[in-house]
């Protein structure tokens, strides 16, 4: 009998994971490269410097899409072509027709030399499905299944997506996750409970941007710590290092005690050593991977995301109860005097921003469809803004089914409907409720559930959560992640994504008095109390 697993899916990079065909990538790169470099020369005297492995194809090419690739490495070249079109010939010379004659030659070194396969993932692959895992491959390459036929691999993925297929659904290339989310999706998974295997930089930072549960990097180059800079969360140099029960057992992981962890935030260690997972030493970088830099950086700027219920206020019986202490509120507004503050709710953006009443700060409402912040910064997401009028449909829906409930509380909000059952006391009605959110959401394919504490929320189906909405503001913003010291404090399960998007960049600090939790962030704080200990520490720091 299969034991069930914490997580549901594997999506594999192709190049560098499954196969090897770098060397003919690079060997196809270089040599249309060259000849067009050649050519400049002695068109136009430019001066010739060929195009190497280390200093062009890692740097400008590998792991990004054809075009992309092209653009890239030109550029850096203070070459700039027109784009053309994807049916240009390889002759034509265009971003385009460049990347259309590589291609014809990566065709014609495949057929003459095969790919290499990877063996140990293959046997990775296996003892997955075996557990029942479900198993793609995403790669921005368009011979994905080119590559695949030639090694005999094509019957081990449930789902491909690659160039061809990325091209005609308009998805955005690495570093952002649309590929593999996309495959996630294709095999009834989300990224959360899904696993990224990759070898490139751009692939890790893709892993991370989709906000997937676990982001395997393999480093084929002696490329640990680039790897873990971009975003991997456990690195190996090769898949025979890793299998079904130490994947599960990340999933599995528990936050540390933060005041445990450390006595004084100053002296916070730069980068945590590697430790052991399941009795193998493999690099993990448990909270912050970024070396050199501290966990606080007194030099620094920082910048807080800070949820609302759960964290800077008790939870409560009804939403309407849960006010900011006067205490709080002077803290929160003495820290947003020195550093970056954002309050990111699951709450209406104008019902939080009231509640919390501190200006100059960034508001995220909805779960981050909708932000404000100071400067005229504003968005709302197009997407969610179409589906108000389904919303209010569902909403009218809930109340009609639910009505004799006793204890059940709908609570409208423009973008969701949050239906809280903590007063809820009898278990058919429990039970009841939960088949109703789930028919609803059945009915309504647009739609899909939060699980929150004693609550159910039905949403827009969008790839779109607290975590993008914390990127948005860092870009919106012009903050970079290297240049700022950066902290995500939550305490619910629909803050598990903003952790996953921070803590490959900075620190996420979950609040629970379980000591037992299970949860993506780092660290675990007890209670709103601990939370405003904390906040009195790094003014101390601060301040000084």
């Amino acid at each position: 009998m299969k034991k069930k697993l914490a997580f549901n899916s594997v999506i594999f990079d192709l190049d560098g994971v499954v196969t090897r065909t770098a060397t003919i990538h690079a060997h196809s790169w270089k040599q249309v490269f060259d000849e067009y470099l050649k050519l400049r020369e002695k068109r136009d005297g430019e001066p010739f410097h060929e195009f190497t492995y280390q200093r062009d194809y890692l740097i400008y090419v590998d792991g990004k899409p054809r075009y992309k690739g092209v653009q890239n490495f030109l550029e850096s070249r203070n070459i700039h072509l027109p784009f053309g079109n994807p049916d240009d010939s390889p002759d034509k010379e265009t971003i385009c027709g460049i990347g259309n004659k590589k291609n014809k030659l990566f065709d014609k070194l495949l057929q003459e030399e095969g790919a290499e396969v990877f063996d140990s993932t293959v046997s990775l692959i296996n003892d997955l499905k075996n557990n029942g895992i479900r198993v793609g491959v995403a790669s921005s390459s368009k011979n994905c299944l080119a590559v695949l036929k030639s090694a005999h691999l094509e019957h081990l993925f449930e789902t491909r997506v690659d160039g061809i297929i990325s091209q005609k659904l308009n998805l955005k290339g690495k570093p952002e996750g649309d590929i593999f989310v996309t495959a996630a999706r294709n095999l009834d998974s989300l990224p959360e409970n899904s696993v990224v295997v990759e070898d490139a930089s751009s692939g890790v930072e893709a892993g991370r941007n989709g906000g997937f549960g676990l982001v395997l990097g393999v480093a084929r180059e002696n490329n640990e710590k680039e790897l873990a800079k971009h975003g991997a969360d456990l690195v190996v140099t090769d898949l025979s290092e890793i299998n079904v029960d130490l994947i599960n057992d990340w999933f599995l992981r528990k936050p540390k005690d933060f005041f445990l962890s450390f006595e004084d935030l100053k002296k916070a260690p730069e980068i945590f050593p590697a430790e052991h997972l399941n009795g193998k030493k493999i690099l993990i970088n448990p909270y912050y991977r970024r070396s050199g830099k501290s966990i606080i950086d007194i030099k620094q700027k920082m910048t807080f995301f800070l949820d609302y219920d759960g964290t800077l206020t008790p939870i409560v019986e009804s939403p309407e109860l849960a006010i900011l202490s006067p205490d709080m509120k002077k803290i929160v507004e003495d820290l947003a005097t020195i550093h970056t503050v954002a309050i990111v709710s699951g709450r209406l953006r104008e019902d939080v921003q009231n509640l919390v009443g501190i200006k100059g700060i960034f508001y995220a409402g909805s779960h981050g469809f909708d932000i404000e912040g100071p400067g005229g910064f504003s968005m709302i997401h197009q997407q969610a803004k179409k589906t108000i009028p389904l919303i209010s449909l569902i909403i009218e829906q809930l109340k009609e089914r639910l009505n004799n409930i006793n204890g059940v509380l709908i609570e409208e909000k423009r973008f969701s409907v949050a239906v809280h059952y903590r007063k809820v006391k009898q278990l058919t009605d429990l039970s009841f409720i939960e088949e109703t959110v789930n028919d609803t959401v059945q009915e309504y394919a647009q739609m899909r559930i939060l699980h929150g504490k004693k609550v159910f929320e039905i949403l827009p189906d969008i790839d779109w959560d607290k975590g993008k909405a914390v990127r948005w503001i860092m870009k919106a913003l012009g903050l970079n992640w290297n240049s700022t010291s950066v902290f995500y404090i939550g305490d619910d399960t629909t803050d598990e994504n903003a952790f996953r998007t921070i803590i490959t960049r900075g620190t996420a600090i979950i609040v629970s008095d379980d000591i037992s939790k299970i949860s993506t962030a780092d660290f675990q704080l007890q209670s709103p109390e601990k939370v405003k200990d904390f906040f009195e520490q790094v003014l101390a720091i601060s301040k000084k």
